[in-house]
């Protein structure tokens, strides 16, 4: 058993949450138009009858900080798009105009800052959670190949602090990137 790549494949894992992470917290909108915010929607085409990520299917741009400007490569698929968005419960209401759709991005009200400063803060639980899983899944691994004796007792002790300290920088850093978005929400 490779002690480090076992530590390696816990940090990759943690820093695999850490991105999924700040991922999701680009999703949600601080007032500021952001491709981001609808790029990842399943769209269910009716023609084609099957379902794609909005980005897929359509390009996606911003002229302003209060519009997206969604143009669907297959104009027959403008009103699923249109339905998608709404259903998204983003509080973006598409306008068709001619072979594009406009979406107005509302400024957010001070109650709605804190729903979405809140949900941010679920979503870092969730990150962190991840991250644990990932510490985890390395320290069950190390401590198997203990019981095999393939490891050592202090390979084992130095191996924990090893995945502990990795599992404090990533949950650390998902600390620091919820506090960067509460401010940009509560800003």
């Amino acid at each position: 058993m490779d002690i480090k790549k076992v530590i390696a494949d816990g940090a990759t894992a943690m820093k695999k949450a850490v991105d999924h992470t700040s991922h999701e917290f680009a999703t949600l909108h601080t007032g500021k138009a952001s491709p981001g915010m609808i790029e990842n929607l399943q769209v269910h085409v009716e023609a084609y009858g099957m379902t794609q990520r909005l980005k897929d299917m359509a390009a996606i741009t911003t002229p302003d900080a209060q519009n997206i400007v969604v143009q669907p490569f297959d104009k027959a698929a403008m009103e699923d798009i249109r339905k998608a968005i709404q259903a998204a419960n983003i509080g973006i209401n598409p306008v068709p105009q001619g072979n594009f759709l406009r979406c107005p991005v509302p400024s957010l009200s001070g109650e709605r800052r804190l729903e979405l400063a809140k949900k941010a803060t679920q979503m870092a639980e969730e990150g962190k959670v991840r991250v644990r899983n990932a510490r985890r899944d390395a320290l069950e691994l190390l401590k198997k190949g203990n019981k095999e004796k393939v490891v050592t007792d202090d390979e084992l002790k130095r191996s924990e602090k090893d995945v502990q300290t990795n599992t404090d920088k990533f949950i650390a850093e998902i600390e620091k990137n919820l506090k960067a978005k509460e401010a940009e929400l509560k800003g």
